[in-house]
């Protein structure tokens, strides 16, 4: 039997191969500034379409100029860097996989320093920094108090995330997602301890979600019908009862389907600094994906070091989660999903091999057998 990780999903009308996909991990690596990608982005994407994901997402990237969380990050608020995507997504298909883009908006968490800089702080105008933008003039611990948008400015960006959507059609990305997690604006607006505002935007659960609502609109009307969208949420911000819950995320998720999101994504934490009683461990945030799915209807993807085939492949077994999406593993690691191949019993000629790289395939017998030998 096949195992469910190599088994295709069909969402709308893009069917991809595999249920083991690539998670949004920024690059830092635009080295212009400018926010067009570059050979690194086509290389970290292709290598792991090579590996076998079934799909492989982008960095957040960012809708408008002052939405990039640094300097270095991608954007798709030009032509320009619609070209430059086309290219990745070209050989990512070429590869037989599909290709996502997260647009996002940074909100209060943007003209930040890239990584391996290794300062902390809003960078100063002096240095090519700009004035972040939130729901509400309430800073991020270590950040710059940001601008409360207008909303006439809130209007702006939801019309950016439109002609953001256009622009990945054009490139020939299969899927969009909003990055609606982590602490960005979309979340910004979800969670009410960064959101104080009291006009048609905070407040309730309805005015608070307005901004996320409008998006989609926005997103759906300029990205094909024939196409999916997704959207990644934190479904809990580990603040002991406050701020953006999981029921929330159900509930909202729930909301969504109709305006056109066909997967939710499921993540965690972002609003606050990084908290002492978050337990991080295999699979911790599985349970937030299996919620959702349940009180949404909608599949979902889980995510959150899930690293080993058997675990992955129990994910899916369990009904928690439709895809299961894979980070640092897959910077470690490439070609992660042949190696699971391998573990799982999956035969060579049905594993998403290049045929370039089939005299490396991993031997049938591979760690699985080692395992279950190593236990008797």
């Amino acid at each position: 039997m096949t195992p469910l990780l190599f088994t295709p999903i069909r969402l709308r009308d893009l069917t991809v191969r595999n249920r083991m996909w690539l998670s949004p991990m920024c690059q830092y690596s635009v080295e212009a500034r400018d926010g067009v990608p570059t050979d690194w982005h086509l290389v970290h994407l292709g290598g792991r379409a090579a590996g076998g994901f079934g799909l492989v997402m982008t960095e957040g990237t960012a809708v408008t100029p002052e939405g990039r969380i640094s300097q270095q990050d991608t954007g798709l608020w030009d032509d320009a860097q619609a070209e430059a995507w086309a290219r990745a997504v070209a050989f990512v298909h070429g590869q037989g996989a599909a290709a996502g883009i997260q647009l996002a908006h940074a909100g209060r968490k943007a003209s930040t320093w890239a990584m391996a800089l290794k300062q902390d702080g809003t960078i100063p105008a002096a240095d090519g920094g700009w004035t972040p933008v939130a729901p509400s003039p309430v800073a991020y611990p270590g950040l710059d108090v940001p601008h409360k948008l207008t909303p006439a400015e809130i209007a702006e960006i939801v019309a950016a995330f439109g002609a953001a959507a256009a622009r990945a059609d054009r490139a020939g990305f299969d899927l969009v997602e909003l990055h609606g997690a982590h602490g960005y604006l979309i979340h910004q607006f979800l969670s009410p301890l960064a959101n104080l505002r009291t006009d048609g935007y905070g407040g309730s659960f309805e005015n608070r979600t307005r901004f996320l609502r409008e998006v989609v609109v926005a997103v759906r009307e300029s990205w094909p019908a024939a196409k999916p969208l997704s959207v990644r949420f934190s479904g809990s911000e580990w603040a002991a009862g406050a701020g953006w819950t999981l029921e929330e995320t159900g509930e909202l998720a729930r909301e969504l389907g109709p305006l056109g999101v066909d997967l939710v994504d499921v993540s965690s934490g972002g609003v606050l600094a990084p908290q002492e009683r978050v337990t991080v461990g295999p699979g911790y945030q599985v349970g937030f994906a299996q919620e959702v799915r349940k009180r949404s209807g909608l599949p979902t993807a889980a995510v959150g070091m899930i690293t080993e085939p058997a675990q992955a492949e129990q994910v899916l077994a369990d009904g928690a989660a439709d895809v299961v999406l894979f980070g640092r593993v897959a910077l470690r690691e490439p070609a992660w999903p042949l190696r699971a191949a391998a573990e799982l019993g999956v035969p060579r000629d049905s594993a998403p091999y290049p045929t370039q790289y089939l005299k490396g395939a991993w031997p049938r017998t591979g760690r699985a057998r080692e395992r279950r030998n190593a236990d008797r």
